[in-house]
């Protein structure tokens, strides 16, 4: 069941002090109308960091967090942010990544004091082994995306956006399995601004979704996919892209890196691929842009992670 609006209250007021609030700023001259959410400036790097405190804590004051502390498998970004969340509590955090996690992010983790276990070429071989270790531990499974605290955790970001940003008419968030954009959706129905849902071409799970009226597995093959890389969206993102105010939209991978490249050259902003994905729907790279404002639409960007290595930037 995906959040309510009073869950995300809930979750803002569990979380304080614990996130850095966020940066919202203009693009800038000739963009006058567009904002970019500095999410990536988080703690761990990414948004991740508000759904894993919001979990980590619920657990704690509820009496249910063990000692054998929490597992997670992950792209690498959430497992990110559970390693930090669960050392801020005190317990200790197994992080399941596929064997292609980027050496940044293996890195990250291990300095974060989790114990990292690479299994697998994909994103479900590190979850399946994540499960049977939850099983046969006691630790607590957490999820990269699919969870009601986890998802409610994110969307303390849109209604901080919105704080900011009151006039605000739209919101991109790129999508992999849906925790962002279903805390995304859910606070942005709630305050009267409208989701544009922004996947790479070749990573599509809640496109794909929609199509079928139910989460299907997709093939997994993009340059985003080590954030975006979800197999199938969760049934809550589902819930909250069947409504009227969700656009969804899809990018090549070219257009995403494009974006991430415009980033750096034309704001001096450093993000991972799974962030520029959401920047990408903006960008018109020869074939029309996969959304286009319309005048005077206010739109604001949400940039969500850059635990990346920046040095192809240039």
């Amino acid at each position: 069941m995906k959040p309510t609006f009073d869950d995300i209250i809930a979750a803002a007021d569990r979380i304080a002090g614990s996130v850095r609030p966020v940066t919202v700023t203009p693009a800038g001259p000739g963009a006058e109308q567009l904002f970019f959410a500095l999410e990536f400036l988080q703690f761990t790097g990414s948004f991740k960091a508000r759904g894993a405190q919001n979990f980590v804590r619920a657990h704690a004051a509820a009496g249910t967090l063990p000692d054998a502390g929490v597992t997670i498998a992950s792209g690498g970004n959430a497992g990110l942010a559970c390693a930090w969340a669960a050392r801020s509590a005190g317990v200790p955090a197994t992080v399941f990544l596929p064997e292609s996690a980027p050496p940044v992010k293996i890195r990250r983790l291990r300095e974060h004091g989790a114990d990292v276990r690479l299994i697998g070429p994909q994103y479900r071989e590190a979850l399946a082994a994540c499960q049977e270790f939850a099983a046969t531990s006691g630790a607590l499974a957490a999820h990269a995306y699919d969870h009601p605290l986890i998802a409610a955790g994110a969307g303390t970001l849109m209604r901080e956006i919105h704080a900011r940003l009151p006039q605000i008419d739209t919101v991109l968030v790129a999508v992999g399995g849906g925790g962002l954009f279903t805390g995304t959706a859910v606070a942005a129905q709630h305050l009267g601004v409208r989701t544009v849902a922004v996947e790479p071409v070749h990573c599509r799970s809640l496109d794909a979704a929609l199509a079928a009226g139910r989460p299907v597995e997709v093939p997994v093959d993009s340059i985003a996919a080590d954030s975006l890389g979800a197999p199938n969206v969760s049934a809550m993102a589902l819930a909250a892209a069947q409504h009227d105010t969700v656009r969804t939209v899809l990018v090549e991978d070219d257009t995403i890196r494009a974006a991430r490249a415009h980033l750096w050259n034309a704001h001096r902003i450093v993000v991972e691929y799974g962030a520029a994905t959401a920047m990408a729907a903006l960008l018109d790279t020869g074939s029309g842009a996969a959304y286009r404002p319309e005048p005077g639409e206010r739109v604001c960007v949400i940039l969500c992670g850059a635990n990346t290595d920046p040095g192809d930037l240039g």
